[in-house]
């Protein structure tokens, strides 16, 4: 067997390569107990990217204009502030930001799959506001920052 198919290419990754010489993975979630699609499954990258830039538009905006004093060089500082206080309230109180609500996902804990409790949103806005955390995913699709906190993000 030639070792480039065991490590597979830098396009495909290991992940493929493993797929190709006959391991199953199964679906993201599947070791959470979630399902492969529909309500409650993992939420897919690009909405989940989707989300994280309409939230970023709306702090940006909120930044500039309340707290910024039309200074754009400030208002990036602002933007991160608002983005996290943003982030603690909204995903603390009803589950989900409001482009993860556009995008019809939210945040759950995995212990009962309800509303994380205060405690794990505020570990998982601080980790993701260090942003390395949220750069990190398991096989799942889970960022690092949701894995800490107990929380994974599921479509609505």
């Amino acid at each position: 067997m030639d070792n480039r198919d065991a490590i597979g290419s830098w396009l495909s990754g290991p992940r493929a390569a493993a797929e190709d010489m006959g391991a199953d993975f199964g679906h993201r979630g599947e070791r959470l107990g979630l399902p492969a699609d529909g309500p409650r499954s993992i939420a897919p990258v690009g909405r989940r990217l989707g989300a994280l830039f309409t939230d970023w538009a709306l702090s940006v905006l909120i930044a500039y204009g309340l707290f910024a004093s039309g200074d754009l060089r400030s208002t990036d500082n602002w933007a991160l502030a608002v983005f996290l206080v943003m982030s603690l309230l909204t995903v603390g109180t009803i589950g989900s930001t409001p482009g993860k609500r556009l995008l019809r996902l939210r945040v759950v804990a995995l212990e009962g799959l309800g509303r994380p409790a205060l405690w794990r949103v505020a570990v998982r806005t601080v980790l993701l506001g260090l942003a390395i955390p949220a750069l990190i995913w398991d096989r799942d699709g889970r960022g690092l920052h949701d894995r800490l906190s107990g929380t994974v993000q599921v479509r609505m």
